[in-house]
């Protein structure tokens, strides 16, 4: 574990200590639905970080959303993920290089920040400064207004560096 997240080393008890914030004296959910919502762009993450947290907030008794873990085929794929971030009680945006490419992660940060939802970002391989709506990304003018305004939010939020160099 200490291999893939160094400076996360340390914020293992700030995972655990993310249970008492949720879950103030327990640490297993009697509740339907997820616990933590994970946001990231799987191109840059998946194989690294964002299963690692899965795993490991799995096995602190909590019930993360990981869309290649939590979804299966036939499943609409807005409808499954925006209901997961208006269930979850947190939401973890793992922000990477190419997360602002992705219309899909802008709009489920977008949704964590509109539906007032605790948010941890972790800036993996990327300063919160590098964080812009891509040209890439194909949207309206009001989507593009609502994805900088939570980027904007996510920038001001105390969150978690990390380096894959690292590792």
């Amino acid at each position: 574990m200490q291999r893939f997240f160094p400076e996360l080393n340390s914020s293992f008890s700030t995972l655990e200590f993310l249970c008492g914030v949720i879950w103030p004296g327990r640490k297993v959910p009697a509740m339907k639905g997820y616990d933590v919502f994970l946001s990231h762009r799987g191109i840059d993450t998946r194989r690294t970080v964002t299963v690692l947290l899965h795993d490991r907030l799995a096995g602190l008794g909590l019930r993360p959303f990981l869309d290649c873990k939590s979804m299966v085929p036939g499943d609409r794929l807005f409808e499954r993920i925006d209901s997961a971030v208006l269930e979850c009680r947190l939401g973890v945006a793992i922000l990477s290089p190419r997360y602002c490419d992705s219309y899909h992660c802008l709009h489920e940060l977008a949704l964590m920040m509109e539906s007032k939802k605790k948010v941890i970002p972790i800036f993996c391989d990327v300063k919160p400064s590098e964080l812009h709506v891509s040209d890439s990304v194909i949207c309206s003018s009001n989507e593009a207004q609502r994805f900088n305004a939570a980027l904007e939010e996510a920038r001001n939020i105390v969150g978690i560096p990390f380096n894959s160099a690292n590792e």
